[in-house]
């Protein structure tokens, strides 16, 4: 027996769901780890890096950095997905 035109969309809608929760469970996870285990653990990792101690490189530059990277991903990551799915937007 085939599934109806609805079932088969609220199966795709929660598949794609899931795997955006999933993305952003890792983006979170990189972002708790840039900004709460770096940063407690760079205290502990005494030396000059680019002239500057690191854990006040990290706090300064490192974690800005990595903030960007993670939100440049997420973009990438759903842009990608959007095509997939066909979704309207910029060509």
């Amino acid at each position: 027996m085939s599934s109806t035109p609805r079932s088969r969309r609220a199966e795709r809608q929660r598949r794609d769901w899931r795997r955006n929760r999933r993305l952003t469970g890792w983006l979170l996870l990189a972002w708790f780890v840039v900004s709460f285990v770096v940063a407690f653990f760079a205290r502990e990792l005494d030396f000059d890096f680019l002239g500057a101690p690191f854990g006040f490189w990290v706090a300064a530059q490192g974690a800005p950095i990595a903030y960007l990277v993670i939100v440049w991903i997420y973009a990438i990551v759903m842009d990608r997905r959007d095509d997939e799915r066909g979704a309207p937007g910029d060509d």
